[in-house]
């Protein structure tokens, strides 16, 4: 990739309204996100009725209903996807999904996505990977709650199922929401891209940006971020999630230190070339000196510009004879 691929993860923060889904799309692509991802799943085939909700959802969502019952409320239908994907073509943004069952995966294959994105609950889901492995397209593959040895399992199938191994993408993640910051663990982002030698990103669950911003100065090339309209609204993943002017800041953040990381070439940027004369140093007279005088430490010095002889000539200088006179502060020739 020539930049960091920033996705603004919509989510169920739509709350099954296909109205604020294009709202979030409409909030995304002004914030200059790269694409736009959305969840395609149907509670049936997911979670069984009898599956409590995980901690986070029980204290944003309350008791009252099962996670079957909260997911049923924010499926978005096939027809919808299709509706959100032609509105991510006017909004100029990539329109992204993650599937979370083999009918969403062969769904989602029809739409012709630029990736496919393995959920961290379906890393350890063998029949799914299998389906994901045979689209032999890019795949994001997120990292929550695992260890290098199931992340090595995926990629193995995956592979094995026909994605090529240099289109998959493994992205660090912690699965809360929110998560700690003394969970992000942002350096496995180098372990991973040394143990797998492939690219690395970041599914960003943490409150804020900050944690975006350090990833994408670690090397991520892919950035993640949950967002929201507001994160009054009820459901399960707004209140970890930024809203749309600090999804703009992070955009922003993200190029910024994209084009600070540069090239890894060490040499004088051309903003810097301007400023060597001015900013360097030359030999000059100290005190008058007379032709044929010696140059001595006691009648040369060092002061800018950098126009003359370099300091780094110094010990040449000294105990050569003066082709003319100088005066105080003039340039020393030769």
């Amino acid at each position: 990739m020539n930049k960091i691929y920033i996705i603004a993860e919509a989510g169920v923060n739509h709350n099954g309204s296909l109205k604020t889904a294009k709202e979030l799309i409409n909030k995304a692509a002004f914030a200059g996100a790269d694409a736009v991802k959305f969840q395609t799943f149907r509670a049936d085939t997911i979670v069984s009725i009898h599956a409590p909700k995980a901690d986070y959802q029980k204290k944003l969502t309350g008791l009252n209903e099962s996670q079957y019952q909260m997911l049923k409320k924010l499926e978005l239908s096939y027809d919808n996807h299709l509706e959100l994907k032609k509105h991510c073509q006017k909004m100029k943004i990539d329109f992204l999904s993650s599937a979370f069952d083999i009918d969403g995966v062969k769904f989602l294959k029809r739409l012709k996505l630029k990736f496919i994105k393995v959920p961290s609950g379906e890393i350890t889901n063998l029949p799914y990977l299998e389906a994901v492995g045979g689209l032999n397209g890019k795949v994001l593959l997120s990292t929550g709650m695992s260890e290098l040895v199931e992340i090595a399992d995926a990629v193995e199938v995956l592979v094995k199922n026909g994605t090529k191994r240099s289109n998959i993408t493994l992205l660090q993640c912690n699965t809360d929401y929110p998560a700690p910051f003394e969970d992000a663990n942002l350096r496995v982002l180098n372990t991973l891209a040394q143990r797998f030698k492939l690219p690395v990103g970041y599914s960003d669950h943490t409150v804020g940006i900050e944690a975006s911003i350090a990833a994408a100065a670690l090397g991520a090339t892919v950035i993640e971020k949950h967002f929201t309209l507001d994160r009054a609204m009820p459901g399960p993943d707004h209140k970890a999630s930024i809203e749309p002017a600090e999804l703009k800041l992070l955009v922003k953040s993200v190029r910024n230190i994209e084009a600070a990381l540069g090239s890894g070439i060490k040499k004088p940027t051309k903003s810097e070339l301007r400023n060597i004369k001015a900013a360097r140093k030359s030999i000059v007279a100290a005190v008058p000196v007379m032709k044929n005088e010696l140059f001595t430490e006691q009648n040369i010095a060092v002061k800018r510009p950098g126009t003359g002889i370099s300091p780094m000539l110094w010990h040449k200088i000294l105990g050569k004879r003066a082709n003319k006179n100088f005066g105080k502060d003039e340039l020393i020739t030769l």
